[in-house]
């Protein structure tokens, strides 16, 4: 899976190319990171850090991640002890045959440890199962109809179908197989301290000799690392016993069964355990940064160090002077209301914008939902008239305002200009646009912003300067 880090950065990409409504505006966090200092990964995990800032986008992946890791804890927990269970059961006996409990302990174990084995070398490059990833799916551990939750859920399962996770699959198996022979040694050690046992031994099909030569070769590692292990005489000694046998021969049976389950269980179980954790982290999902989405990002961000002898500075877009035609006009506030009840006349009563020359004024009001606008839509299909927008300075020039403007162009037969109010006089200078709550210099960029947008579209922009 993707880092922490990694899965708040795509989940505001996913939910900014859906265009929801962030906590923080992402174009001024963006400007603002242009200057500061970092890898382009450091500063990709700032951004989306910065634009969730009340923690929502956050919360919901690590509800998710908890939910999915407090399964596997349970899981863990239950295996755990229906290993203590199941070997509570088979040791209810004061005599025990040795390799029929070894066998119960480590047969089918080996077994599965095996087969893993094998097919991890077969099938290499193997993707996930599919009833892994919809066995643990989001859709079935958080319920929500929000777009974030929806986003959440759709990049979890992305990280479902890597092919990494089939390492993630073989860690988590292996630690449910950790757990149960845990649960079976605590179960042993459990009733070695409060139960005196012995040890049997006996065969149809096998000599003597073969299996005091098999519990020998069994008993060389666990000799290994201090594990008693009984002798020749012990296991002779031990063949068909069933009655109490010396406490230094049974001492030396247990040790051998310890010894075992630990040596021939535990540690090869663990060792692939760690293999899968290691190939997971080299296999894991990486936040992919070739996308268009982040090589937009990436080139604003970029510095070009050049010559100052050779720099010209681009000049920046400026909006095109707004022409007043004599005819007809409707005024409109957008989202934002004005200070003024007439503010479209401190912009327009210069020489050359005239309000004695309009014949009527029409004041359409604040534009702002989705009724203001097929509203206003259906007079300006109606009505030939010019659409003077007051834009106030706190507006922000996002998708949604300007998809706005751009509908009340196309739909405005006689032309859009607009005019950007300030909290107490209609402006178009970057002092002037300044509100008492806001720095002049992101109200420069603000300014800046709606001169691009408005450049990019053609519509012309009232100055109060004319």
């Amino acid at each position: 899976m993707l880092s922490p880090q990694d899965q708040l950065t795509e989940l505001v990409r996913a939910l900014e190319t859906d265009q929801h409504v962030f906590a923080t505006d992402p174009l001024l966090i963006t400007e603002k990171l242009q200057g500061e200092d970092g890898t382009p990964i450091q500063k990709l995990h700032r951004r989306a850090s910065r634009i969730d800032s009340n923690g929502a986008l956050a919360r919901v992946l690590g509800k998710i991640d908890g939910r999915i890791k407090g399964i596997m804890i349970v899981m863990s927990v239950v295996w755990c002890i229906s290993g203590f269970l199941g070997l509570f059961t088979l040791l209810q006996s004061n005599v025990v045959n040795f390799f029929y409990v070894l066998v119960c302990l480590l047969g089918f174990h080996t077994i599965m440890l095996g087969g893993w084995l094998v097919m991890t070398l077969i099938n290499r490059d193997q993707q996930s199962p599919s009833w892994f990833a919809s066995f643990v799916s989001p859709s079935y551990l958080i319920r929500g109809k929000d777009d974030v939750t929806k986003a959440a859920v759709d990049l979890y399962e992305r990280q479902l179908q890597h092919s990494g996770m089939r390492w993630y699959l073989g860690r988590f198996s292996h630690q449910l197989w950790l757990a149960t022979l845990t649960g079976m040694l605590l179960a042993i050690i459990f009733l070695l301290v409060v139960r005196q046992y012995s040890f049997s031994w006996e065969s149809t099909l096998l000599s003597d000799q073969a299996l005091v030569s098999l519990t020998q070769v069994l008993g060389w590692l666990p000799s290994m690392v201090g594990f008693g292990v009984p002798d020749s005489t012990a296991i002779a000694q031990s063949r068909l016993v069933t009655e109490a046998m010396p406490l230094s021969v049974a001492r030396q049976w247990a040790g051998l069964l310890v010894g075992s389950l630990l040596m021939y269980g535990i540690v090869p179980r663990a060792i692939a355990w760690a293999f899968c954790a290691m190939m997971f982290r080299r296999k894991k999902m990486r936040l992919d940064i070739k996308q268009p989405y982040y090589q937009k990002i990436l080139n604003f961000w970029q510095r070009h160090v050049v010559d100052a002898d050779d720099f010209t500075e681009a000049l920046a877009p400026i909006a095109p002077k707004a022409t007043v035609s004599a005819g007809k006009k409707l005024v409109a506030l957008l989202e934002y209301p004005a200070d003024q009840d007439k503010w479209w006349q401190s912009g327009l009563d210069g020489s050359s914008h005239s309000l004695e020359k309009l014949s009527e004024v029409e004041d359409f009001g604040i534009v702002d939902d989705r009724d203001d606008m097929a509203r206003l839509k259906n007079y300006l299909d109606n009505h030939p008239v010019q659409v003077l927008l007051g834009i106030h300075s706190k507006a922000l020039p996002d998708r949604g305002t300007l998809r706005k403007l751009d509908q009340i162009a196309t739909h405005a037969k006689d032309g859009l200009i607009v005019q950007l109010l300030g909290d107490n006089s209609v402006s178009t200078g970057l002092t002037d646009a300044r509100t008492d709550d806001e720095p002049l210099d992101k109200q420069a960029v603000r300014y800046q912003q709606w001169q691009t947008a408005l450049s990019a579209r053609k519509i012309g922009l009232v100055d109060i300067d004319a």
